[in-house]
């Protein structure tokens, strides 16, 4: 019933869902604009999915509720992902993952429907990692919410078991010296049921992860290998200090992926840094009753903003 309930309203405040696209270095990139049945111009949060993952994985929940409170909400498909363009397919790169992030971002401030002195940005997991990233950089973002966020990629390869971590550099080198030829790319299982074998390592990963996917069938379970030479290098944390704007920070304390105290961390180097606790794992924030009390901190921290 109460299901029910959030449906009915969701979709009464709701004006419409555009289809749109923007281009990032030339490439197009895939997108949906989520129209809140208000006046505008409307505050506007800018999101995408985390590691390997596309619009389509649970995170319409997170936009619908967003623009059922009266933001509108800009979700894109980075390059190469779900329907943008790009080859080769599910290339991880960060720093070119931040590219597809500031060319969103502009996107949303042209449009005329938004207010572009209040872009907020949404990330989880390693999206989470890259709104911090960008508001440190961008000091014009007006907040942002960082969901389990991916923290520092040499942190992470410390706690890999030696074989694994090996296995993964060994394919990530062909990976890199056959990009170089022109050649296919080598890739590597981005979740297994042998969860050793694959990117995402740990017990919870493989039937979490098929679950938000939903076994869509587009969605390929593997990405070119060479994301694992460029991980080590790739620490928001780095930059946390550096971010101006309000930012919510959520922390999982059962996360075998992102240990608890990394994010806690992160959330402490936030001159404007407030730190939820959620007493769950990596991915029960995007289902059920987790989804719920999870949503209900995201609202609660984007209803203040709007009233400051």
């Amino acid at each position: 019933m109460l299901e029910n309930v959030i449906k009915w309203l969701t979709e009464s405040i709701i004006l419409k869902i555009e289809s749109t696209e923007f281009r990032s270095n030339k490439t197009r990139c895939a997108a949906d604009f989520y129209r809140p049945d208000c006046h505008h111009p409307h505050p506007t949060i800018v999101m995408a999915h985390g590691f390997a993952g596309q619009r389509n994985f649970r995170l319409p929940a997170f936009a619908e509720r967003f623009c059922a409170a009266g933001f509108a909400v800009l979700l894109f498909d980075y390059r190469s992902f779900g329907d943008s363009d790009g080859k080769p397919r599910q290339h991880i790169n960060p720093w070119r993952q931040l590219e597809d992030w500031r060319a969103a971002i502009s996107h949303a401030r042209q449009d005329q429907q938004v207010d572009p002195s209040k872009i907020y940005l949404w990330g989880s997991s390693f999206s989470g990692g890259h709104v911090v990233s960008i508001a440190a950089e961008d000091h014009t973002i007006a907040g942002l919410i960082a969901q389990v966020p991916f923290v520092s990629g040499l942190a992470l390869t410390r706690t890999m078991a030696p074989a694994h971590a090996l296995s993964l550099s060994l394919h990530g080198m062909l990976d890199a010296l056959k990009a170089l030829l022109g050649l296919a790319p080598v890739t590597y299982p981005v979740v297994a049921a042998d969860c050793k074998r694959a990117l995402l390592d740990t017990d919870e990963c493989y039937p979490n992860y098929r679950r938000l996917s939903d076994n869509d069938p587009h969605w390929q379970n593997a990405v070119p290998a060479r994301i694992a030479l460029q991980l080590p290098f790739y620490n928001p944390l780095y930059n946390a200090q550096k971010v101006r704007c309000p930012a919510l920070i959520l922390a999982a304390t059962e996360d075998s992926l992102i240990p608890y105290d990394l994010v806690k961390t992160m959330a402490e180097r936030i001159p404007l840094g407030q730190l939820i606790t959620l007493h769950a794992d990596h991915f029960k924030p995007y289902f059920d009753d987790d989804f719920e009390i999870n949503i209900s901190h995201q609202l609660n921290f984007l209803g203040q903003q709007i009233q400051t």
